[in-house]
């Protein structure tokens, strides 16, 4: 028993060893707390008709064993005898991790809220505006939280939050050379929500990508290929290069170019560009424009340039499949010869 009554930095061993239980018994604690969570009261909430109840369990497990560990770490440290600048620092400390849980559990909760009941409600809705303006407004209230339970923190700490500021103030400068480019990415995606080069769900083209657009955030934009990979580009990059918008389009111009053989009369030429049209015509996923022209004679062929619109929401390779094979059909009815590269050679007689 001697051995626990000895003194280190001003304490026994007992009064180390207790400390020491209280925050393993803790642990322990917060363990079982958080299995109990997970195996039996998710399970009695999703009983429930309400989803509510299971957003908060969910949600709120992690934050509430932290709380937990964090509590018994706190008191078992107060057992101990420290110097009066050190239990000053833990009881800063601890008050300033509290707020940090607490910011953590309310987004956590409000993120799960917009999430649950807010987004389908959006995706239901005709407009495209509440689709950008609702990432932008989850993360802006992410943000909020943080820096208001931050500021509170400090306050409670002990420091002037208002000569923090200034004194941030003073640094400005190396901190916007240094954040040059988060400004820039910044100004950048209010461009593009103000002046709507592209909305979300449009396809669009940019510096050798291709694809959707799923989100449009305050620093980047989120694009989905056509293979099925999400490629992240910073807003200033969409501002400052072109982008072409596929979805705005009023229609997709196809332009081909027919080669027909020499041996092709005149009457059959006419022919061709009747039968290129009435394959238009007759085509109701098709603008009832075309164009064709017989443009030269070739090297090998006399070229008929055919040039149609296939109307803005079919299928582009669908119908490009149908008036390919349409034409090889008629121009077969008709002896409508294609033409390949050929040569004649000419043997003079003696």
């Amino acid at each position: 028993m001697d051995f626990f009554s000895k003194t280190f930095y001003s304490n026994t061993v007992g009064q180390w060893l207790i400390a020491l239980l209280i925050m393993v018994g803790t642990a322990v604690v917060a363990k079982l707390l958080y299995l109990l969570i997970g195996k039996f009261v998710l399970t009695l909430t999703k009983r429930t008709k309400s989803k509510l109840d299971d957003i908060i369990v969910e949600k709120m497990k992690d934050p509430v064993v932290f709380l937990l560990v964090l509590t018994g770490i706190y008191f078992a440290i107060k057992t101990l005898v420290l110097p009066d600048w050190l239990t000053d620092v833990t009881h800063k400390a601890y008050y300033f991790l509290l707020l940090v849980d607490f910011a953590w559990a309310l987004t956590r909760f409000v993120d799960a809220l917009v999430i649950e009941y807010l987004v389908p409600i959006v995706e239901k809705s005709e407009s495209d505006l509440d689709d950008q303006l609702l990432p932008i407004a989850r993360k802006s209230i992410k943000i909020l939280i943080w820096v208001l339970s931050i500021i509170i923190g400090l306050d409670n700490m002990g420091y002037d939050v208002g000569a923090v500021i200034a004194g941030l103030g003073l640094g400005g400068l190396a901190f916007a050379l240094a954040a040059k480019d988060s400004v820039s990415n910044l100004f950048a995606g209010f461009t593009i929500f103000t002046d709507k080069p592209f909305k979300i769900k449009d396809r669009i083209q940019i510096d050798g990508y291709d694809g959707k657009v799923e989100e449009i955030g305050i620093r980047s934009t989120r694009i989905r290929l056509l293979d099925g990979r999400i490629v992240t580009m910073p807003n200033s990059s969409l501002v400052n290069d072109a982008v072409t918008n596929v979805t705005s389009e009023p229609n997709r111009k196809i332009t081909m170019d027919l080669g027909l053989v020499y041996d092709t009369s005149y009457q059959q030429m006419k022919k061709a560009q009747e039968t290129l049209q009435d394959i238009v015509k007759a085509n109701n996923n098709l603008d009832d424009e075309c164009v064709t022209a017989f443009t030269e004679f070739g090297d090998f062929a006399l070229n008929l340039r055919f040039i149609y619109y296939i109307n803005r929401g079919a299928d582009i390779f669908g119908n490009m499949d149908a008036v390919n094979m349409e034409i090889l059909k008629r121009f077969e009815e008709q002896k409508l010869e294609f033409a390949y590269p050929t040569q004649v050679v000419y043997t003079k007689k003696g």
